[in-house]
């Protein structure tokens, strides 16, 4: 993650705002919390976090809720809406949508007068044609891209969890999967396999028509 940091910090390119996927830490300490907290203050922006299936919820909100960080936030910024998503189950690798998160998301999106909608979580509601991985993606992804697109303001949609790339537009929203700031999976791999690609980030430029703008960045040495 470092290194990711140190690429964007001595690129040209600057953000407003920073997304943050979910699975911030793996030994389950605060502690490591802490030290991703100490990491990202020097980017000195607004960062919105989503809890992964490696996160603990309550040793994540304490710090993921004092600014400038956020946690399953929603703010809008000039014509758009974005708006972070709960996806996790505890003990469970695989994410749902619970009934209580969905009826957020109705309440958020009706509420808003935002023109178009950017939704961030942590599970792809998609499958990734990887056999072991298909297993742990959203249960119920079906029904979310259903409501999202039932609201025609939906433009984009982010996630996490699989460690690989994936672009693709369903019924007019573009989703967009970015790899992991540490190892990758193997695309198309039947059981778990690592692939030697390195960490990644991605940019994402959202205009005013509605349209968006995305550059994947793989930060090799």
């Amino acid at each position: 993650m470092q290194k990711v940091l140190n690429h964007y910090t001595a690129s040209d390119w600057r953000a407003d705002r920073v997304l943050i996927t979910g699975d911030l830490i793996q030994d389950d300490s605060a502690a490591a919390y802490d030290q991703f907290r100490e990491q990202l203050l020097p980017l000195n922006m607004r960062m919105h976090c989503v809890p992964g299936n490696h996160d603990v919820r309550d040793l994540m909100m304490p710090v993921c809720r004092r600014p400038p960080f956020s946690y399953c936030a929603k703010e809008e910024v000039r014509d758009w809406l974005l708006l972070g998503l709960d996806s996790c189950i505890t003990g469970d690798a695989g994410g749902e949508i619970s009934p209580d998160e969905f009826e957020r998301l109705d309440a958020v999106i009706s509420a808003s007068p935002a023109k178009y909608i950017l939704v961030y979580l942590h599970h792809p509601p998609v499958r990734m044609g990887s056999t072991w991985l298909d297993t742990v993606i959203l249960k119920n992804g079906d029904e979310l891209m259903e409501r999202l697109q039932a609201c025609s303001r939906v433009r984009l949609l982010v996630f996490g969890h699989a460690h690989q790339s994936y672009e693709d537009e369903h019924h007019g929203i573009q989703v967009i999967g970015t790899p992991s700031t540490c190892r990758q999976f193997k695309r198309g791999s039947e059981d778990f396999e690592l692939d030697d690609q390195p960490p990644a980030y991605r940019r994402i430029t959202l205009h005013a028509d509605g349209s968006s703008e995305n550059e994947l960045i793989w930060v090799d040495e």
